[in-house]
């Protein structure tokens, strides 16, 4: 028999977050936040639920499911890899704006909704096309998205909007043990984007995998700061000085490339694009067997952790010496040894190379093929030296023209299958 475990969630205490913050205005968002970080995980009740015995589905049994994955670098036996086919620019609304640099906002404002440059959009193809190649040399199965066509305009109650990509798997698939989530994304572009993976994970959970999807968010005026007032580089290091951020409280929301993984440990960020009852929602759901950490860096654009704050092995974690972690002593006390990567060798982003939604430091956004084997930029050489330095082999894949859709190998990737057990690493 189909044995399917339903979860209750605290819907009502959402709503009443949304009620007191109604009423209170803007006196609410710093007792959220104080709250959510305080909570502890509650344990999720189970209630029966009946299914469909008809429906040949795998029983999951962990040691045959084809999706497990518990951290950054046990050894990598299968993933998802991104398409950069049919890449659009999203419209310039105020959460695109608030995640992207101000020498760029006249590049969305003439293109939003229109494809990215044609000749750009093939090289970054070809590239991750030879890098599932490389993937595939290294005895890692590739799995990949369907084309989709972005540029049809969809309507919601509450927007409307076009479609951007399906290019970064690791920013709306978390993989949990041997469970899927979908994440409850933040870009309304980005709201109809797990239609491109629904056909690969629909057979992961045929055969046995978990499969989650978080509530999805409205998408709402009231999901963003309206007047969030950013105007330059000085506006942003003011802002994430204050902890403001262009997303509310109005409802969870989440990219899925907040979160880092290191086994019963997961880590997390509060930034533009992830909210604290995003972040309240997943402690919720994997509590008990998982603890979600809320961190902190000094970063005055946050949106994904990995670029930041990118754990590579067992007590080892790469951390941007731009933008400190501000509980970095919570890991040095638990033995981590904490590496800072060399500068990156790439600029800032010029004409031949323009960085659209990201910044330089995709230099350390790496993929861990295992413990001693990482997938680095091949013009890197600097970071290239640090890793050998490390006894780590580095496998070198020419990613630049990818890199200005926005992220790097650990973007680009969803790792599946990790060959590994759940463990401690922080106790």
């Amino acid at each position: 028999m189909l044995r399917v475990r339903c979860l209750r969630g605290g819907s009502r205490g959402a709503e009443a977050v949304h009620y007191i913050g109604s009423r209170l205005g803007r006196a609410v968002p710093g007792w959220v936040q104080r709250t959510f970080q305080s909570t502890q995980a509650a344990t999720a009740s189970q209630s029966p639920c009946v299914a469909d015995d008809n429906i040949k589905v795998t029983d999951p049994v962990l040691k045959d499911c084809p999706v497990c994955s518990y951290n950054e670098w046990d050894p990598l036996e299968e993933v998802i890899v991104g398409r950069a086919e049919n890449a659009r620019v999203p419209p310039f609304s105020v959460e695109v704006k608030a995640n992207t640099y101000e020498k760029y906002w006249g590049f969305y404002q003439k293109y939003g909704g229109q494809s990215f440059p044609q000749d750009h959009v093939k090289k970054a193809v070809a590239e991750i096309e030879e890098m599932c190649n490389i993937l595939k040399m290294e005895g890692v199965i590739v799995q990949r998205p369907e084309p989709v066509d972005w540029s049809v305009r969809y309507k919601t109650p509450d927007f409307d909007s076009t479609g951007m990509y399906a290019a970064m798997p690791r920013d709306i698939l978390l993989v949990v043990g041997n469970e899927i989530i979908e994440s409850p994304m933040a870009w309304r572009a980005r709201f109809f984007e797990y239609r491109a993976y629904r056909s690969v994970i629909k057979e992961y959970f045929r055969r046995g995998a978990k499969w989650t999807t978080a509530p999805k968010p409205t998408m709402a005026d009231e999901l963003y700061d309206q007047d969030y007032p950013i105007r330059s580089v000085e506006d942003r290091h003011e802002l994430a000085a204050q902890g403001k951020f262009v997303t509310t409280e109005f409802e969870p929301c989440f990219d899925a490339a907040d979160f880092i993984r290191a086994g019963r440990d997961i880590f997390v960020q509060r930034s533009q694009v992830t909210n604290y009852l995003g972040i309240e929602w997943m402690r919720r759901h994997l509590a008990p067997d998982y603890r979600v950490h809320t961190i902190s860096f000094k970063d005055p654009n946050p949106m994904h952790i990995d670029a930041t704050f990118n754990i590579i092995g067992p007590g080892l974690v790469l951390s941007n010496p731009d933008r400190p972690c501000h509980q970095i002593e919570l890991f040095k006390k638990a033995g981590w040894s904490v590496v800072q990567p060399p500068l990156p060798l790439i600029p800032d982003g010029t004409l031949n190379h323009p960085l659209w939604m990201s910044s330089k430091w995709l230099s350390m956004n790496v993929l861990m093929l295992d413990e001693k084997r990482v997938m680095v930029d091949a013009n890197e050489a600097s970071i290239q030296k640090m890793f050998e330095s490390l006894g780590i082999s580095t496998i070198k894949v020419n990613i630049r023209h990818a890199n200005s859709l926005g992220g790097c190998f650990h973007c680009w990737t969803c790792d599946i299958r990790r060959r590994g057990t759940l463990q401690s690493y922080l106790d």
